[in-house]
């Protein structure tokens, strides 16, 4: 694995940042003001061909990887002004339909994806079963007049339904030859009857909206299963380990902005005739945060070029590392950037302190840091496991 980017790798991040820097952290909280999604922003990423980089090219992709993606996104929340759903509908469910999707599923979805024009959200976590996706209820059973599948559950912390065409639905089908319910994916438009909405009020601030699901026996048809009904627990960590490296990204991305925003104030800021910068109380925590933003970075990278080597295993074990350190560094770099502006922290002028509630977010999701160690420890170390 290189532990230093190509000259495409370079260029990429190069453009992307341009493109951020274009729209930046204003253009982001205003569509938040306004209750909007940030279209423009998201069109014109789509019209460059970077919300597609890891797509096939047969397909309208970029014939990239999540390596790219998550150059793509992380440079963007570096700008201020990062996407949610690219690491939903690119990462999740693009790289699942990409990898186990029909041949008519791929046709239909992948270029939409690729240009902009679709939206798919995704679907997994239920109120009881946020980190144990073993207690999933949301099922799934046959219709044996039509061959119909007729789904019903109940879904929470669902990102942008009321902007996607469709949510890929984590739902569990009864194996024939044990009888015990396996994980398979299943995608829901939109406006399918029977499968309801409703806005979950957050303090976060975010253009993209949470929602809770409902699905009262659902009627989809034999196509809106996702790939082969006896690989579901394959394609369901195909669409995980690179959530978990895009959160990572995510975070990177959010820790570098608010970096460098404090980096700014403490090179400008003068106090007794110095620039604060210059005082080691504020400049060494400055220095640990990039340290420790640049080292989940590594750790990030190693986990796209595991993933898109095709080693799921070993991707698995990497994209949970990078994603718990990343969510540090970016916590830690975000409360030091506060800190370091003081009260000017606070203000909407710096657009620092809704970074707050934002960065513990990827402490939380898509999987809590607790989680995370109990994986290592389990699987890395070989300890017993607590429950």
């Amino acid at each position: 694995m290189p532990v230093t980017e190509s000259e495409e790798h370079r260029a990429l991040r190069a453009a992307v940042s341009a493109l951020g820097h274009k729209y930046g952290r204003e253009y982001l909280t205003r569509t938040v003001e306004e209750g909007r999604p940030a279209t423009e922003l998201w069109a014109e990423a789509a019209e460059l061909g970077y919300l597609g980089v890891n797509l096939p090219e047969e397909h309208g992709g970029g014939g990239g990887g999540i390596f790219e993606l998550s150059i793509v996104l992380e440079e963007l929340g570096a700008a201020g002004c990062p996407l949610l759903l690219m690491v939903v509908s690119p990462a999740i469910c693009g790289t699942v339909i990409a990898r186990f999707g029909t041949e008519e599923q791929k046709r239909d979805w992948l270029p939409a994806l690729a240009d902009g024009t679709r939206v798919m959200a995704f679907g997994i976590t239920e109120p009881d079963a946020g980190s144990n996706s073993h207690r999933i209820t949301t099922t799934a059973r046959r219709d044996p007049a039509t061959g119909d599948w007729l789904l019903t559950g109940h879904k929470v912390f669902v990102s942008g339904v009321d902007i996607a065409d469709a949510t890929l639905i984590v739902g569990r089908t009864e194996d024939a030859r044990t009888g015990r319910l396996k994980p398979c994916l299943f995608i829901v438009p939109r406006d399918t009857p029977g499968f309801e909405r409703r806005k979950i009020d957050m303090e976060l601030s975010a253009a993209e909206k949470q929602f809770e699901l409902t699905l009262d026996d659902v009627r989809l048809p034999a196509g809106a299963l996702v790939g082969d009904e006896d690989a579901g627990l394959l394609q369901l960590f195909a669409g995980l380990n690179p959530e978990r490296i895009m959160t990572a990204a995510f975070a990177i991305g959010m820790g570098r902005f608010a970096l460098s925003r404090a980096v700014e104030y403490a090179r400008d800021r003068t106090v007794w005739k110095a620039p604060i910068g210059s005082h080691q109380a504020i400049a060494h925590p400055l220095a640990q945060a990039h340290i420790d933003l640049e080292l989940a970075r590594l750790m990030m990278q190693k986990a796209a070029h595991l993933y898109d080597a095709g080693d799921d295993t070993g991707a698995g074990e990497a994209a949970n590392m990078a994603k718990y350190a990343a969510a540090e560094a970016c916590v830690k770099a975000v409360d030091q950037a506060v800190h370091t502006l003081g009260g000017n922290g606070l203000t909407r002028e710096f657009g620092l302190a809704s970074l707050i509630t934002a960065a513990r977010v990827s402490r939380i999701a898509p999987v809590s840091r607790e989680m995370i160690l109990n994986y290592v420890s389990h699987q890395t170390l070989g300890l017993p496991k607590s429950y």
